[in-house]
Parts: C-alpha cells; sequence; structure tokens
C-alpha cells in the first residue's frame, strides 16, 4: 500500500480529537510527520523525555509522543502493524523498568532494581500492545536482594515500591498518564499484596495454580527491573506451564474457559454498532484462544510451539502440523487486520475502547479509516470474524482424534455395555477398591467413574472381552497413576478404539502404555498418524535445549521423544496406516537421531572436563538393520565406535586423557545416554559385539586401527557385516575418511571359492546355534531373510558390486545385472514386513487369533492369513531355489 502522510494526518485532524490535540502540542513532530519522514519522527518521539528529571513527566511526554507517531505512520501505510505493536511493548518495558528505579531510588538513592521484577503478560508480553492498552504486570521480590532502608521489611519495602510504581505510571496529570495498570493476575490477587515474594510465588504456581493461569504464562516474559532474576524465575515454574505430560483436566478447564467466552459476550454476534472486536465472536480474543489451547496440548513435547506472539504461534502449529496451514494463515490475517481496526477505534480518543459505537461515531471511526462509511466498515469486519468463528466453533466440538478411514478395524459393531459377561462387569467394577494405586485416590476414582461406561461398552465389542480385561488390569497395576489417562479418554472418546487396539492387538504396546500411560497422548494430535520427518528433523526436536536445561533434562528429552515416536509408529502399524517398510525407514530415522543428540551431548559433557583432542573425533558406524535404515520395534542397535587421528594424542582439558582412553569412555558415555534408563525410561540395548577382536577388543578404536584389522585379520563374517555399514555420526570430512576405509575392505579381491567355504560354514553354525522361534520367523526359518542376506552378502564381495547399506536396494541392483532372479525383489519385501508387523502383533511368531491376523496378512499385502502363509512359503522357496543357484547346494524350507 502506498504511503499518504498527507491524508494521514488530515484524517486524524479531522476525526481523531487525541491526535488533533497531540498534534498541537507537537507541532516539531507533527512537521516531520507532514515531510514523510517517519524515521525522524520516530527517534525524537524515543527523546521526548530525555534531560528531564522528573520520571513521571518524562514517560508521559515520550508516551504522547510515541502514541502520536505511531498512529499517523500506522494511518499513512507507512508503518506495519507489527511495528506499531513492538514498539508500544518496548516502551512498556522501559517505562516499567524506569519506574521500578525510581521508586527504590527515593528511599535507596542509587540502588540498583536488584531484586525487584516486572513480569510482562498478555499482550505486553507477547510484544502485542494495542494502541491504548493497559499494562498488566506480576510484580516480584526476592527478600534476599531486594534494596531497602535498615529498618524496612523486605514485604513493607516491596509493597511500598508497587504502590509507586503504580502511581508513576497510572496517575493521569496535566501531562496525561502512561499506562493503566492491572495487576489482577498475579497469584490470588483478591487477597495477596501488589507484589509477592518470589518462594510465595513458586509455591503457588507449583502447587494451587489454577488451569488460567498456564494460558497466561504462554506469554510471560521478564521485562523490567532485575530481569535476570525474572528469568531465573520463569525457568523455575516453567513445568507449571509447559507439561510434558498432558493434564487433560487443565485442558478440558480451558477449553470452558473458552466456551464462556461466547456465552458471556452480551454484545451482537456478528460485526454491528456495540459487537465487541476483543470478545465477539470471531474476534480477537478467539483467535489468541485458539492458537493458546493449541499450545498448551502440545508445547510441553514440542518447544518449538512456546511462542508468544499470536501470529508466531499460529505459523508454528501449522509449521509442525497441529492445524492446517490455511487455518494458520486466515487466523493470522484476521488476527492482524482486526488488531488494526482495535486501534482505529482507541486513536479516537485514547480510550481502552474495543466496542463499535453507534450512529455517527461509527461513521467517523470508517472515515479515519479511510473507508466510506459505517456500513463499508462493518461488512469488512464481517468478513473478517466469520471464518474465525467457523474455526473456532470447531476447536470447541472437537472431540475425536484422527484415525485412518481404512484402518481395518475401526468400525466396530454398535457398542452396548449390557452385551457384556455380568462377571467382567464385577471385575470391573471392584478396580477402584484400593488393589490398584492408580486408583487409590478420589480424583482417580472421579476420572474412572466418569469413563467407565464408554470402557465396559469398548470391551464388550472386543474380540475377545475377557483377554480386554487382563489387559486393562496389567495396565493399571503397572501404572503408578492414571488420572491423565481417564482423563485423556473422556476427553477424546475417538481414542477409545485405538487404546483397545493397542491392548488387545499388540503386547509390546500394551507393555509400553503399562509403563508410561502418558504415552496415549501422543495420538491427540492431527498429526498423529503421519510418519515423522527426516532425522535431522528430529534432531533438532530432541536437542532443542531451553535455558536452564542441563545434561540429564537433554537424556530425558531424548527418551520422551523417541518413546512418543516409536509408540506412534506402533499404533500406526497395528492401524495397518502405511507400509510396514516405511514404518522400518521411520524407527530407523528415530533411533539414527537419538544417537546423533544422545553423542553430541555426551561429547560436550565429556570436553567440558578432559577438553577436546585436536584434529579427532569420534565416529560411529552403523550395522546391521540399522545400517540398512530398517529397524523393527525389536531391535537393538548395531554399533562400532571408531576415532579419526592418531591414537597416541592426548586431550587439552583439566584432566587431559589419552586418545585411546578418552574415546573408550567418551564411547561408553554414549552407550549409558541410549541405554541407562532415566525418569523418561530406557531407549535401546546397544550392542558393539561388530568391532573388532568384539568384546575382547576396545571399545573405540581408530579409523587406522580399524581399516588394518579389517585388511589383516577380520573374519569373512565381519566383512560381510561391512555390507551393511552406514557412517551415522562424524564431520562429513570424518565420514569420508571411514567410508574410504570400509569400501577398501569390500573392494577387495576374494577367492569365491574360500569365499563360499566360508558363508556356508558361518550359516550352517548359525543354524545350529540360533533355529527358528516360532512358523512366522521371517528371519531365522530356512528360506527366511537371513539365507536371503547371506546370499546378498556373498555376491557383493565376491563380485565388489551392489556395495550399499540398504538391502533392498542391493538387491535391485544384483537382480538388474542378472546375478539374482526377479522374485528376490518381492520375497525380501514381504519377509521384511512380516518381520516388522509380527514384533509388534505376533512377538512369539505364532500366528495371533482373530484380527491382529486380519491386520497382518494386511501389513503384508495378503487377502487373509491363509494368504499370508501361502506367499511366505512361496518367498522362503525362492530363496531357496537362489541359494541352490548361487551355492550349488540345495536349501531344505520345509
Amino acid at each position: 500500500m502506498a504511503q499518504d502522510w498527507t491524508g494521514a494526518l488530515a484524517r486524524a485532524r479531522a476525526h481523531a480529537p487525541f491526535l488533533a490535540r497531540a498534534l498541537e502540542r507537537r507541532p516539531d513532530l507533527a512537521e516531520l510527520l507532514a515531510q514523510g519522514d517517519g524515521e525522524a519522527a520516530l527517534t525524537a518521539a524515543k527523546t521526548s523525555g530525555d534531560g528531564i528529571d522528573d520520571v513521571a513527566v518524562a514517560l508521559r511526554r515520550e508516551r504522547l509522543a510515541l502514541a502520536l507517531v505511531l498512529a499517523i505512520g500506522d494511518l499513512a501505510g507507512a508503518l506495519p502493524l507489527a511495528l506499531v505493536m513492538r514498539q508500544l511493548s518496548l516502551f512498556a518495558d522501559r517505562a516499567l523498568h524506569a519506574a521500578i528505579v525510581a521508586a527504590i531510588a527515593r528511599r535507596v538513592p542509587d540502588a540498583q532494581p536488584a531484586g525487584m521484577i516486572g513480569l510482562a503478560l498478555g499482550k505486553h508480553g507477547a510484544g502485542e500492545l494495542n494502541y491504548s492498552s493497559d499494562i498488566d504486570p506480576i510484580l516480584l521480590f526476592d527478600p534476599e536482594t531486594l534494596p531497602r532502608r535498615e529498618r524496612d521489611e523486605p514485604g513493607e519495602a516491596a509493597q511500598r515500591y508497587a504502590r509507586d510504581i503504580v502511581r508513576i505510571l497510572s496517575d493521569t496529570t496535566a501531562e496525561g498518564y502512561v499506562f493503566r495498570v492491572d495487576l489482577r493476575l498475579r497469584p490470588a490477587s483478591e487477597v495477596s499484596p501488589l507484589a509477592i515474594s518470589l518462594a510465595a510465588a513458586t509455591s503457588h504456581y507449583e502447587s494451587s495454580a489454577l488451569a488460567w493461569e498456564r494460558a497466561a504464562f504462554i506469554r510471560a516474559r521478564a521485562c523490567a527491573g532485575d530481569i535476570a532474576a525474572g528469568e531465573t524465575f520463569l525457568d523455575t515454574i516453567r513445568p507449571f506451564v509447559w507439561r510434558r505430560s498432558l493434564d487433560f483436566g487443565a485442558i478440558d478447564e480451558i477449553r470452558r474457559l473458552t466456551s464462556r467466552i461466547r456465552e458471556q459476550q452480551s454484545g451482537p454476534t456478528a460485526p454491528a454498532p456495540g459487537f465487541n472486536l476483543k470478545l465477539g465472536r470471531g474476534g480477537i480474543r478467539e483467535i489468541e484462544f485458539f492458537a493458546q489451547t493449541h499450545q498448551l496440548i502440545h508445547g510441553g513435547r514440542d518447544p518449538s510451539l512456546r511462542c508468544r506472539g499470536t501470529r508466531a504461534a499460529l505459523d508454528a502449529l501449522a509449521a509442525t502440523g497441529r492445524i492446517a496451514a490455511d487455518d494458520a494463515r486466515i487466523m493470522g490475517d484476521s488476527y492482524d487486520a482486526l488488531r488494526m481496526y482495535e486501534h482505529r477505534l482507541q486513536m479516537v480518543d485514547d480510550q481502552q475502547t474495543h466496542s463499535l459505537p453507534e450512529g455517527e461515531a461509527l461513521d467517523n471511526v470508517a472515515h479515519l479509516h479511510g473507508l466510506r462509511d459505517a456500513a463499508a466498515l462493518t461488512g469488512a469486519l464481517q468478513e473478517l470474524t466469520a471464518p474465525v468463528a467457523q474455526r473456532f466453533g470447531a476447536l470447541l466440538a472437537e472431540d475425536e482424534t484422527s484415525v485412518p478411514a481404512d484402518s481395518p478395524h475401526l468400525d466396530p459393531p454398535e457398542a452396548d455395555a449390557a452385551q457384556l459377561d455380568p462377571a467382567l462387569v464385577d471385575r470391573v467394577s471392584h478396580w477402584t477398591d484400593g488393589r490398584y494405586q492408580a486408583l487409590r485416590s478420589s480424583a482417580a476414582i472421579a476420572a474412572f467413574e466418569a469413563i467407565r461406561p464408554s470402557l465396559l461398552a469398548a470391551m464388550a465389542v472386543a474380540v475377545d472381552p475377557e483377554r480386554a480385561v487382563n489387559r486393562w488390569e496389567a495396565l493399571l497395576a503397572r501404572a503408578s497413576s492414571a488420572i491423565n489417562l481417564f482423563r485423556l479418554l473422556e476427553a477424546r472418546p475417538g481414542l477409545f478404539q485405538l487404546l483397545a487396539d493397542c491392548l488387545a492387538l499388540a503386547p509390546p504396546l500394551a507393555d509400553a502404555l503399562g509403563r508410561r500411560p502418558e504415552l496415549l497422548g501422543a495420538l491427540i494430535d492431527r498429526s498423529a498418524f503421519d510418519l515423522p520427518g527426516s532425522t535431522a528433523d528430529l534432531a533438532a526436536l530432541m536437542q532443542r535445549r531451553e535455558r536452564g536445561d542441563d545434561y540429564e533434562q537433554l537424556l530425558d528429552r531424548i527418551r520422551r521423544i523417541t518413546g512418543e515416536t516409536r509408540f506412534a509408529l506402533g499404533v500406526q502399524l497395528i492401524e495397518a496406516a502405511h507400509d510396514p517398510l516405511d514404518i522400518a525407514a521411520a524407527l530407523s530415522r528415530t533411533a539414527e537421531a537419538a544417537l546423533q543428540v544422545a553423542s553430541a551431548g555426551a561429547r560436550a559433557e565429556f570436553v567440558a572436563k578432559h577438553g577436546s583432542i585436536a584434529g579427532s573425533e569420534l565416529v560411529v558406524l552403523g550395522l546391521g538393520r540399522l545400517g540398512g535404515g530398517a529397524l523393527t520395534h525389536a531391535s537393538d542397535l548395531d554399533i562400532v565406535y571408531l576415532f579419526t587421528g592418531s591414537h597416541t594424542a592426548e586431550s587439552d582439558g583439566a584432566r587431559p586423557l589419552g586418545a585411546t582412553l578418552y574415546y573408550n569412555r567418551l564411547a561408553q558415555r554414549v552407550s549409558a545416554a541410549l541405554s541407562v534408563p532415566t525418569a523418561q525410561g530406557a531407549l535401546y540395548e546397544v550392542d558393539t559385539r561388530l568391532r573388532p577382536q568384539g568384546n575382547q577388543g576396545p571399545l573405540a578404536a581408530s579409523v587406522e586401527s580399524f581399516a588394518r584389522y579389517q585388511a589383516e585379520d577380520a573374519w569373512t563374517w565381519e566383512h560381510m557385516a561391512l555390507t551393511r555399514a552406514r557412517v551415522l555420526v562424524g564431520s562429513p570430512q570424518a565420514r569420508a575418511e571411514l567410508e574410504a576405509a570400509v569400501q577398501g575392505v569390500l573392494l577387495r579381491e576374494r577367492d569365491p571359492q574360500a569365499l563360499r567355504a566360508d558363508v556356508l560354514s558361518m550359516r550352517a553354525e548359525m543354524a545350529r546355534h540360533k533355529p527358528a522361534k516360532g512358523p512366522l520367523d521371517a528371519k531365522l526359518l530356512r528360506g527366511g531373510l537371513v539365507d536371503l542376506e547371506f546370499i546378498v552378502h556373498f555376491l557383493q564381495l565376491r563380485d565388489r558390486r551392489a556395495l550399499t547399506p540398504d538391502l533392498a536396494k542391493a538387491i535391485a541392483v544384483l537382480v538388474q545385472d542378472g546375478l539374482l532372479p526377479a522374485e528376490l525383489r518381492e520375497a525380501h519385501a514381504l519377509m521384511t514386513r512380516l518381520l516388522v508387523g509380527t514384533r509388534m502383533l505376533a512377538p512369539d511368531l505364532v500366528m495371533p487369533p482373530g484380527k491382529a491376523a486380519q491386520i497382518l496378512a494386511k501389513l503384508c499385502g495378503c487377502k487373509d492369513n491363509r494368504g499370508l502363509i501361502t506367499e511366505f512359503t512361496a518367498a522362503r522357496r525362492a530363496v531357496a531355489a537362489a541359494w541352490h543357484a548361487v551355492f550349488a547346494e540345495p536349501l531344505e524350507t520345509d
């Protein structure tokens, strides 16, 4: 939009008495604005209080000048809304800080404002103050550091300072006022003093604060006084605001509060005289609460959503898939436009008003904005509020989770608890008799009673109701608390079927829920059934440290995000939401991200104690299914720790170590970071037995010694393992060095007959010591994946081609080169899908009953379990035929 300074000044003089008077009082600014020099005018406005000893007067003059310049620049189309709101908020910061300094200095001259803290909340905290806004700070004090006269008690001094701060900012004098100050957001404002001690505030937010206070603190920041102490306080109460485990009781309370916004609004429901731009249907508050409700639900687990600004929060929610991108854009655009019209209302007489006036006054506001009349203004507002009202209404009605429409068993028969065996109903009725710790408190019992009818109905339509009850009892027996689980199910009835599936169909998921019932909360996102992003995306989420986080919190965050991702992938698997091959790849990306972040975190801790070794670094090599990028839910992590540079080097820290000892200890730290249980549980079993000399060798070896060992001493099976090797941790230079060493080993010329003899001997030995564990053992049954892998690895080493750790790609190349029959591609895919599926649906490797068998068949692309057995048998026979063709030796599959 073209800038129109002349038109803006004319409209201001004609339609905004407050601005007309300000232009008369500040002709110097009026001249700069008439010249279109907004930057100079803004600079001059900010210095309007310079040289004035009386802080109250200085602030009032700066406030008037700033209000004038920002208003004219806004009306002229020269200053965007974000800049206007930001400048108003920065001035509020300066004003509150100056008032704190002045209040303390009156009692203790030249004292610094240590121990007196101003927290900005609401629009001030978000940097979104409106034109004539109140500010809603919370004033805190530290009795230990607060400056005061010797005879003053800390509490009395703090209250005296608070009263002076409010007076300096709020009193209306001949110079006007600075800000109206509202302190009612402080803890227990009806009975508490104006300034609260840090200890009292911390106790309140950790024990007795209400849900709306969580929402208020989304936008809180330390803005004045002792800012460092304020930031420390906010770090302390961060778990209160951003809860890692969802409190659906609190979320439900927030949603009831959002409903009351509409219920208590008595004005018009659509833009017309009397309509409230802030509180009306589709207004500013609904947009803010739309964003904040989603932030409260998801921000505890995703720090990227902890934005103070409304537009920024909407964009972050869209970027992470929590809301649709179109919703974020529409709500954000409406927010900006509504805030602009709100400013027009307030510019007229510098009043904190949000309601459209009647008659000529409404025409006047329209003219100030540059519109023809009131009808044009209300028409524009209707276009803005209608889509907001629709989306806010959908938020209030939201009570289902997203589930795949084509899931094979999400349409159970009509649920009727009366169909359940009375004996099972009686068992459920006794769950509250004290036998389960999770159901001993009155709050837990009340939460359970709220969902009992739905729970019984879900059990009634289960394939095996008694098994469902047994699994529920196992979950309750393991859980220390289940209140959150019950509240989640009450708030999201659509999760009942998913929970029933987890308990009835997938023992590993049932066990995981027993240990951590809050895992079910990972399914409430819009993205719950989307595959996770790239390894880099997952790593970025895991390593997003916050101020005050330590190493243990990093490990907890890695475990929490990894656990939730693996659980969600397990649910996606049993709901047949994705191809098991894609699930396997996602599980591998998740493990890689955890390994990378754990390695970086462990290294940072280690360097702090022992320093670094110049020109040297830890490199981690993944092998097996991890190297191949296709894990299952039961996979260990097969890794080898190596380091670049000389083994004779030494670290440069306060406690130096030689390179070999340095990297062996660091490798132990990395393994512990992945495998040792913390408050969030354990992650993975780490298997390092594929390193040179196995358990007899050092945990970490230099790349040089690794290459020498592989060239001179390694067994054939170790070279076979290297065909699945992939560098997972290391700089580009270190990765290239290690990849070259691995390729050097794999490209060696070999005696085909000796290689054949070694491969056959190893497979025979493996068959003797590791027989198949069941009729669905896609890995160890003869003709299964192990035999297929042996064929591929033999050909890779013999012919020095298809040297990729991705087994599917290697098979594709070997088929293309005429070394393997084409049917092995599908045989490998089928058996890999079966492997991934059985780890969740049939961990005992026996065909599961009922729906679990149907799902397993569908995952493998088969019509039913009979078809699955037929296809599995055919795949094994195809492998046996290839075995015979490659090794000239029969392979029995029956």
